[in-house]
This record gives structure tokens, C-alpha cells and sequence, in this order.
């Protein structure tokens, strides 16, 4: 995989890889940007949680759940200091769909975070990080919340 960032303007660089697609980093004027782009970091965690987002609704699909509507929400505690890296992540899957069961959510996060995701299975080894689930009943007056619970990877048990 290769990949590669020029500069436009001022902080504002242009990304590229393989694919050939371009996505815009910025960033604040404090340090010198337009905002008018993603920040780096938030781009991490946007890749980390598209990565274990098409895992789980793959396995999902797999296992022949009828799902309507998914997903992935993060959020990133930060360092105070510089680096600023990463120190917790809190990663919500939200399934809403047609009797969608427990046991196949769970298995599809944790197939995802031991197995599949390169994403998670590289941060995990520094970030510490609470995988949670919530799944919603597809109902005619809305989504109606029927279970939530936490994975917790078997070393972290």
C-alpha cells in the first residue's frame, strides 16, 4: 500500500493512495490552518471505525440478519500533552433491523476486533478500548431499543 499527502496551501495538503481517491487535511488556524479539511486524528478514527463497521455488517449479512440500518459511532480520548495520542476508545455499533439477534452482534464485533479489523487490531495494542452494542427493533413508529451490552476482549476479561 502506498500513499501520499501534497500541500495546497498554508496547512492544507491533498491525499491520495492506491485507490486513486483524494480526501482534503486541515487544519485549525490556531496552528496555522483554514479549517477546511479532517484533521489527521479524526481521520484515524474515522478509519477505524469504517474498518470494523464493513466487518461487522459483512459477518452480519453473512449470518443472514435482517439489518435496516447500521451504525458506528466513536469517540477518542486524548493526551493532554504532545503527542496528544490516543489514551481510551469508545466504539458504539447501533443495529437496527428484524429480529436481529444477540449472539450474532456480539460474534460479529468480536470476529472484528480479534480477527479482521487491521485497524483495531493495531490500536488495541497501545489504546485501551470499550466496544459497545446496541441493537433496535425496526418497528412502524420507529427503532425501538431492545438490548445493549459491551464486548470485552478475552485478554481484557
Amino acid at each position: 500500500m502506498d500513499a501520499k499527502v501534497t500541500l495546497l496551501q498554508r496547512m492544507t495538503f491533498d491525499a491520495t493512495a492506491n485507490s486513486g481517491f483524494h480526501v482534503t487535511l486541515g487544519t485549525v488556524p490556531a496552528v496555522g490552518g483554514d479549517n477546511d479539511g479532517f484533521q489527521p486524528m479524526e481521520l484515524m478514527l474515522i478509519s477505524l471505525l469504517g474498518c470494523t463497521a464493513m466487518d461487522v455488517i459483512s459477518i452480519l449479512r453473512k449470518k443472514r440478519q435482517e439489518v435496516t440500518a447500521f451504525e458506528v459511532k466513536g469517540h477518542a480520548e486524548r493526551a493532554e500533552k504532545h503527542p496528544k495520542v490516543f489514551t481510551h476508545v469508545t466504539i458504539e455499533y447501533h443495529v437496527t433491523g428484524k429480529q436481529v439477534e444477540e449472539k450474532a452482534v456480539v460474534r460479529s464485533i468480536e470476529l472484528s476486533a480479534i480477527r479482521y479489523c487491521p485497524a483495531q487490531g493495531m490500536l488495541a495494542k497501545v489504546v485501551p478500548m470499550t466496544l459497545r452494542y446496541y441493537i433496535y427493533e425496526d418497528t412502524p413508529t420507529g427503532p425501538q431499543l431492545v438490548k445493549e451490552g459491551e464486548y470485552v476482549r478475552p485478554e481484557e476479561a
